[in-house]
């Protein structure tokens, strides 16, 4: 009894902090492979020009948002405390899983999107608020929690506890849940377009995609994250691109449509 009590504590545990020590390795790789600069989406000139942003400033605001993650997730977990204990026991099959999974990512998309969206039409949220994010207009990769400390507890932190809620999982699941998800932020975010990414391949909502939203004549468009588009197409904010090589090196992603303000 004793160590079933402990195993329970180290799921929750590993579901509270795996998720910020794989952000920062990951995160930490693409920083290593930043001197691909034939892989780059924008150049360095444009990194150093058009970013608002220190990059000190943008590690304090990454810590101070996961440090509010992982406060709610202990809460969260301590919760939902009995009936996880008996989700656990019943040891779901793989295909209990996937649905959570997929119920899941259904529902963080669906929450971030319209939360998005209303924090760039909003014009008081946007300037006190999001525009924070936007403060980096060349993404890169341990920005991509780079928020306002509001804005990270509304879409990530609550879109978060809800897609957990709502799809059902365990401690134990939630671990392999927001790691992933929290590999795709950081891919979203990364700045590079690598050979063989297997993000690209199989995701719409990739590094392009997300970085034409962080450009200004993006920043009404491609507000789905983190993984699929299906709202941005439903609703009229989809802008297609065409990446296409840059002069002096690298990739630029290019609208292929008019924008226009809504």
């Amino acid at each position: 009894m004793n160590i079933a009590g402990k195993f329970e504590v180290s799921d929750e545990i590993l579901g509270t902090f795996a998720p910020i020590i794989v952000y920062w390795v990951y995160s930490g790789i693409y920083m290593l492979l930043d001197s691909f600069d034939n892989y780059r989406l924008h150049s360095r000139k444009d990194e150093d020009e058009k970013n608002l942003v220190s990059k000190s400033t943008v590690i304090k605001g990454v810590i101070l948002q996961q440090s509010v993650q992982a406060l709610v997730a202990i809460v969260l977990f301590a919760v939902t405390g009995s009936s996880v204990e008996d989700a656990r026991e019943q040891k779901p099959s793989l295909f209990v899983l996937g649905r959570q999974f997929a119920t899941a990512m259904m529902v963080l998309d669906t929450w971030q999107y319209f939360m998005h969206r209303y924090m760039h039409h909003n014009k008081f949220l946007y300037r006190h608020i999001h525009s924070q994010h936007h403060r980096l207009v060349v993404p890169y990769a341990y920005g991509a929690l780079y928020n306002h400390p509001l804005e990270g507890l509304i879409l990530d932190t609550v879109g978060g506890a809800l897609s957990f809620l709502v799809s059902g999982m365990t401690p134990r699941t939630s671990i392999f849940f927001f790691s992933f998800a929290t590999i795709k932020t950081v891919d979203d975010h990364c700045g590079l377009w690598l050979p063989g990414n297997l993000f690209h391949v199989f995701f719409k909502n990739n590094t392009a995609y997300h970085d034409v939203h962080h450009q200004l004549y993006g920043s009404k468009y491609n507000f789905s994250q983190p993984f699929f588009v299906m709202w941005d197409k439903i609703l009229g904010t989809y802008m297609p691109y065409s990446l296409e090589r840059r002069d002096g090196g690298g990739f630029e992603a290019r609208p292929t449509k008019e924008c226009k303000d809504d």
